[in-house]
Order: C-alpha cells, then structure tokens, then sequence
C-alpha cells in the first residue's frame, strides 16, 4: 500500500510533558483522514512536527515513502504539505491576494504583479468552488471566507496534502456543510487531508479512516465504516461517554436579568439591537438560539458593560446596571465565560494561575492594601486546576501554552467558582472534545440547580436543545420567538432562526 505521508513512532517532549508518545500516522493518497483526541491529547502538536514548526525526538518522517527531514514551514511546502490552522495567519488590513501571495510574491521588473496574483487566485477559488472576492479585505468577510483563504493560501502554494486543524470549530453550521462540500472537492481533485478534530458527528460523515490518541500515546486507526461515535468517544476518552444531558426538571424561582427594550449599536454605529426583551429566572438555563451576527456578541457585550447601549434596561436582580463599568457589572454578580476566549478570557502570557484571579485579585485573601498576595493566588489557582481538570504542567506554565480546551476549563472553572448571580456562558464548549463537553454541561446545569441563572449562547443547537429550560430565537437583533426544547424541533429552530417563522407576538411577550 501506498502512503503519501508517513509518521512513524514519533515522539515529542516539552519541558516536563511528552505531547507525542511513539505515534505512527499513515495517510493514504485520496482519503480524508482523521486525527481524533480530547483537547491536549497531543493532535496540534504531532501535525506541527509534520509541518515543520517542532522538531521531533524521535521517529521518522516518510512523503511518498521517502525518508524527509522536515526542518521548517518551507520545506514542508516544497513536500507540497500544507496547514490550515486553528487560528488564522492572515494580516487584517491587506486584501484576500495580498495574504495569499505573502512570502511567495511574483515580480515583473522589481514590482509586484497583483493582477495577475488576483487572477490565479480567482482560478484557484473557482476550481474548488471555494467562492472568495480576491479583492476583498480581510478585515470585511466573515471567519468562514477567512478559514477559505487560508485553504487558497495552501493551494496557491501547490499542496497536495492539507492538515485542517479543528477547522469547524469557529464556523456556523451552514458554513460547516460548506466546509465538508470543499473539502470531498478537494479530494475528487486529488488531494489528501489530514483531519484534526473531535467532533464525531464530522469524522462519520466525511472521513475514510481515522487514528485516535490518547493524552500522548496512540491507541490504533480504524475505518470510519466499521466504527461508530459511542465507541470512537470511549476510545478517545478512555470510558463511556453519555451524549445525553441528564438533568431534573427546571424549577424556576424569581427574575435575575430583566432587559427591556434595548437598543444597541454596532463599532459603525448601525443599529444591531433592536428593542429586544429577555428575562432570565433564577433555576433556570435560557438559550439564546440565533445565526451568527443577529446581535448576539452586542448582546453579552452591554449586559457585561463592555459596550454601552443606546437604551433601554438591564436589571440584575432589580438593579439597574445598563451604565456600569464591567468591574461594577461583575461585582453585581455576573459571571461571564466569553466566546473569544483569547481576547476577552485570558491574557495569555500571564501564567495559568493568574489568569484564574483575573476577577478577585484586588480583593482578599489575594491582595491587601494593593499588594498581591502570590501564595493565597496560586493556592487558589492549584484547587480550581483540580476541580476542573484543567491539564498543564503546573500552575505557572504561561496560559498560550495550554491547549484551546484547556484554557476553556480555567475560565470556567475561574467564573463558576465565584458564584455569580447569573452566569453567561457564550460559546462555552467550542473547540472541546466530548468529555470536556460533557463535564461543561454539567456544571452549568449544577448552577442552575443550586438556584442560579444560566443565559447559554452557542450556534450548536443540539447543544441549545440538550441545555436550555427555554430557548429565546433572536434574529436582526430581536426575540422573535421563545419555545421550548420538549414543544420544537431543529427544523422548526432553524425556520425561526432564518426569520421565515414567526411566533405570535402573545406567545413572546408572555414570558
């Protein structure tokens, strides 16, 4: 048989952490292969040493059954491998080309020939029924064209074999079938693509075979049509995992977050609010239902203070907070876990154990008269690390250094443990593989039940449906409807979400 990549036995350390325990990989020309792990299994690291960013200890590469050194990105781009990250390389301000092109720019006399780049680059994009203005600016179009820019920027350097690495965490749904319609192009073009992801759902419906690890080590590849996601979960995980969320009946008690007719603008002053009503009671979990962009992140933004409305009310617990300052916000009892965890939940060269103060460290036990108290900090941080199994090497290690999931557990672990009134949970499982998901499921669910309020923003609605008590649909920045999960379907919430369903206005103000 043979492989257009092979990995075999490769093993990486870091200091105090081996990330790749002796794993082999084996890609096959044509297929879509997965690489399937919880989150800090290890996957980003393995395709980082294919790719050329880390060098491994041990093992050895083969392309096209040839033993290859693979010492940086270059080189890997020579072997035609290319890598489309989680987080995206690209620079705001330069057009779709001028990303593209960058490092590999054609010249005529001394000059850039954009012209002719753009009309490569249109080629290219029309080939693959990628659809990307090569003239737009980064700044201007959605993460699902700047996810497909990524992809051109591989293909204009001749790839043959692409590594997607949790390329649909950050997409809509919507944009996820497309993603999966790209990449079986790909493949009937002759690609191959190595898949790092955790979603089951993705790796049944367009993979051929996939290799699981497991906290470093490799515990085999299988055919996707001889598995199933029950035992692809375990085998992930180590033990059964419940896709079901087990929880009692709500019992609703008084209202906590009370909006009236709010209105808010956007950074260019368009209206993205529009006298929207929500009430939030305590002992319960509201869903907030929606298509990315109909005035979500406006939403969180005002109630948490990070932007200022235009007008209306915001009462928590029958107190006005619409003009506080986000301290003042949280202080009132808010917690929020925020859907860009690295902008607006961490400060990433701050150690892990810090970041978990980010809230209280100018209260006590942590400060006194203005001067941090590092011992009563850390021990704080080493008991939350604990309780929310947040996996790092200790509790100094810098917060980039932990994987995407596992910076979300100590936001979460960091906003649960002060108690809040109510607490926002927006996109809190993106990015996390089925047990983190589980364990985030059940701790917002422990809130509710402990007589807390629970507002959950996601654009998973099976996790909308599983979670919430009831779910509010907004769309162009309004409730249209509220329903609940027992009384509606996921069509009948995509038919509200695509503002082609309307409730009764009776049924919403009734709430």
């Amino acid at each position: 048989m043979e492989y257009v990549i092979e990995m075999l036995n490769i093993r990486k350390e870091f200091p105090g952490i081996v990330a790749n325990d002796n794993i082999t990989l084996q890609l096959k020309k044509g297929e879509i292969h997965a690489l399937l792990g919880e989150n800090g299994a290890g996957k980003s690291t393995l395709m980082n040493v294919l790719f050329g960013l880390y060098q491994p200890e041990k093992g050895e590469i083969r392309v096209k059954g040839k033993p290859v050194e693979i010492t940086n990105p270059n080189i890997a781009n020579d072997l035609g491998i290319g890598m489309v990250h989680q987080h995206f390389m690209l620079v705001d301000p330069f057009t779709v080309t001028e990303n593209i092109i960058l490092g590999k720019e054609t010249t005529s006399g001394g000059k850039i020939d954009i012209k002719k780049a753009e009309k490569e680059v249109r080629e290219i994009s029309e080939r693959y029924g990628l659809s990307v203005d090569p003239q737009a600016k980064i700044a201007d179009i959605s993460v699902g064209m700047q996810q497909r820019v990524e992809i051109l920027k591989t293909l204009y350097r001749g790839a043959e074999i692409l590594i997607f690495d949790e390329p649909t965490a950050v997409l809509t749904p919507q944009e996820i079938k497309e993603l999966i319609q790209i990449m079986k192009t790909l493949i009937k073009e002759g690609k191959s693509i190595i898949l790092i992801t955790h979603k089951l759902k993705e790796i049944m419906e367009v993979c051929d075979r996939v290799t699981v690890i497991r906290k470093g080590v490799g515990i085999g590849t299988v055919n996707v049509s001889e598995t199933n996601p029950n035992d692809l979960a375990s085998l992930m995980v180590g033990r059964e995992v419940t896709f079901k969320t087990e929880k009692i009946e709500a019992n609703p008690q008084q209202e906590v977050l009370e909006i009236k007719d709010l209105n808010v603008k956007d950074s260019r002053g368009l209206h993205v609010i529009n006298g929207l009503n929500l009430s939030v009671k305590a002992g319960e979990i509201v869903g907030i239902a929606g298509v990315d962009g109909n005035g979500q992140t406006e939403l969180i933004e005002a109630i948490t203070g990070l932007i200022k409305s235009e007008s209306g009310s915001i009462k928590l617990k029958g107190k006005e907070i619409r003009s506080l300052t986000p301290r003042r916000v949280t202080e009132s009892g808010l917690g929020h876990i925020p859907q860009d965890r690295h902008k607006h939940g961490l400060v990433l060269d701050f150690p892990i154990g810090e970041n978990i103060v980010l809230q209280t460290y100018y209260q006590r036990p942590y400060a006194k008269n203005g001067v941090l108290n590092y011992k009563e900090i850390y021990k704080k941080a080493k008991s939350i690390i604990q309780e929310f199994d947040v996996r790092t090497p200790s509790e100094f290690t810098p917060a980039r250094a932990l994987s995407g999931g596992n910076q979300q557990k100590a936001i979460i672990g960091r906003e649960v443990d002060r108690n809040p009134e109510l607490l926002i949970a927006a996109q809190p499982t993106r990015g996390l593989d089925v047990g983190a998901i589980e364990f985030v499921h059940k701790r917002l669910i422990e809130q509710r039940d402990n007589g807390k309020a629970v507002l959950l923003i996601s654009f998973e609605l099976d996790e909308i449906m599983n979670v919430s008590d009831r779910i509010a649909v907004i769309y162009e920045g309004e409730i249209v409807a509220i329903v609940t999960p027992k009384e509606t379907t996921e069509q009948e919430l995509g038919l509200l979400m695509a503002g082609s369903k309307r409730k009764e206005a009776g049924e919403v103000n009734n709430v």
